[in-house]
């Protein structure tokens, strides 16, 4: 009996022996975010946290408080760097910051892994892939919601060059990279769906011109003054103003504010209202967007997917780290709409 008991005490020890060695083994990997309270981060932090439980890896998960806290995420990541860990994923609020830090991590073989924005024009070498949105594809997304919508393909196909229907894209800007990214995706698909069965013109910015005689469908894009709500309101204005204007395209968050200032809160799309009728699709997800979307003013609206994003900036991680060959990956987009706002993994996505 008495040797059994050793034996037994034995198989205890070194089964808490082998426990300690996996524990000790387990790939660490920190994921450094932009935040950590928005709502946007809580989703991307579900996702990483998913990915880490699928994989078999231990990762910490961190911002700033604030996104104009560079010193702190700065702070955060040297502190990260100390520990040794396998890979890193980053989402750099400055990549100027940072740059001391990345070229570290190239001198010790630290893989790092950007998500969100990423890290631009960080040292060569540094940044194996970036998990993030495609913007022209997540806006080629709407184009094709909005063309499948009840009514328009057949709108498009009775169009004539004497009554061209007339489809609006209104951004802020035509700068920052998402916002070009995301008027150009619309822009396209949208031109490739009507093409299909007629002539079409694109008119307004000069980046995105394309004007052609007889145009039976007219795809106008209008670039705010500024990014100011009130200069983004203006815009909005001119283009409800256009003759057989049906469809618009609100390439953000700060687009759909101006246009819903410019239509009474939205109320002016309601039926019976003063553009009952006109089909507006946006992108991302604010309050007010919500609202409209729910009370079925917008036909629909597009959201970027934060829990895709952390979830595969932590699975690039694992990969990275593990010698296999890693590249950028798009992270994905969803349509949203008064039929599926407040289903569980949407209502994760849609963040004020």
């Amino acid at each position: 009996m008495k040797k059994l008991l050793t034996i037994v005490l034995a198989l205890v020890c070194l089964t808490a022996m082998l426990s300690a060695a996996v524990a000790e083994g387990t790939m660490y990997i920190p994921v450094m975010a932009k935040g950590f309270q928005h709502q946007y981060w809580q989703a991307v932090y579900q996702g990483a946290q998913a990915a880490a439980k699928d994989y078999g890896v231990e990762i910490y998960f961190d911002g700033p408080a604030s996104e104009t806290n560079i010193d702190e995420q700065v702070t955060m990541l040297k502190n990260e760097m100390a520990k040794n860990p396998a890979a890193i994923a980053l989402a750099a609020l400055s990549t100027d910051s940072v740059m001391t830090e990345l070229q570290e991590c190239v001198e010790k073989g630290i893989p790092v892994i950007g998500f969100d924005s990423g890290v631009p024009n960080a040292p060569e070498g540094s940044i194996y892939a970036t998990a993030a949105t495609n913007n022209e594809n997540a806006a080629a997304l709407a184009a094709e919601k909005m063309y499948e919508h009840e009514g328009f393909a057949e709108m498009i196909a009775a169009a004539t060059p004497e009554s061209p229907v007339v489809i609006a894209v209104i951004s802020q800007e035509a700068v920052s990279s998402s916002i070009v990214g995301r008027t150009t995706g619309f822009v396209n698909r949208m031109k490739a769906l009507c093409e299909a069965v007629t002539t079409v013109s694109v008119t307004g910015h000069d980046i995105w011109k394309d004007e052609k005689d007889g145009a039976a469908v007219v795809i106008h894009v209008q670039i705010s003054a500024t990014t100011e709500a009130t200069d983004v309101a203006t815009a909005s204005n001119a283009v409800l103003n256009m003759d057989n204007l049906k469809a618009v395209f609100l390439s953000n968050e700060g687009a759909v504010t101006g246009f819903l200032a410019a239509t009474a809160d939205g109320s002016e799309l309601a039926d019976g209202g003063r553009y009952d009728g006109l089909m507006v699709a946006g992108f991302d997800a604010g309050a007010s967007q919500k609202n409209a979307v729910r009370n079925g003013w917008f036909i629909g609206s597009v959201t970027q997917d934060p829990y895709m994003i952390g979830y595969y900036s932590v699975e690039l991680a694992v990969k990275a780290a593990k010698g296999e060959a890693v590249s950028d990956i798009d992270t994905g987009a969803q349509w949203y709409d008064a039929s599926n706002i407040d289903d569980e993994m949407i209502a994760m996505l849609v963040y004020d």
